[in-house]
C-alpha cells in the first residue's frame, strides 16, 4: 500500500490520480504549484524508478506541464525534483509569471505560503480536473478540502 509523506499530505491537496502519480496542488495561492508523486514506496530519486515507471513519470510530467502552461498562460514552468527536506520522490511543476511574488528567482524559501480560500481551491481543482479529465481518476471524496 502506497504511503504519502505526511509533509506532502499536509502542504497539498489531492487533485486526482494518473496511472503512476498522485497529482497534488501545493496550498500556496502565490503560485499555481503542483506536484506529481509517483505511488511507489521507498523511492527518493527518479533513477530509482524502474524503467517503465521513469518513462511514465516523464509522460505524466509532459501532460501536466502542457495542461498547466495552457490553462494558466504561463510565462515559464519551473519543473524540479529536489527533495532536500522531503525525500519521498515528488516532482514540482510551478507555473511562473513575470512579476509573480518571487520572479525571477526560484520560489523555494522566498515567502511563507498563503493558503487558498475554499472558493479559490474549488475553482482551481475544477479547472485542472476538467482539463485532465481524460487521464485523471478522481478521489472518492474531497474531504481534504475541509482541513
Amino acid at each position: 500500500m502506497f504511503e504519502l509523506n505526511p509533509t506532502l499530505e499536509r502542504d497539498s491537496v489531492l487533485i486526482g490520480y494518473l496511472p503512476l502519480c498522485q497529482v497534488r496542488l501545493i496550498n500556496d495561492r502565490q503560485y499555481p504549484w503542483f506536484i506529481l508523486v509517483p505511488q511507489r514506496n521507498g523511492i527518493s530519486e527518479i533513477y530509482q524508478l524502474v524503467e517503465e515507471d521513469r518513462s511514465m513519470l516523464m509522460a505524466e510530467s509532459c501532460l501536466l506541464s502542457e495542461t498547466l502552461h495552457d490553462a494558466f498562460s504561463a510565462d515559464k514552468l519551473n519543473i524540479a525534483a529536489i527533495g532536500n527536506k522531503v525525500t519521498q520522490l515528488h516532482y514540482h511543476h510551478i507555473v511562473r509569471f513575470e512579476g509573480d511574488a518571487s520572479w525571477p528567482e526560484p520560489v523555494w524559501g522566498k515567502l511563507p505560503a498563503i493558503a487558498y480560500s475554499q472558493e479559490e481551491l474549488a475553482s482551481i481543482l475544477q479547472k485542472v480536473r476538467s482539463l485532465l479529465s481524460d487521464d485523471l481518476t478522481l478521489p472518492d471524496d474531497d474531504s481534504e478540502l475541509y482541513y
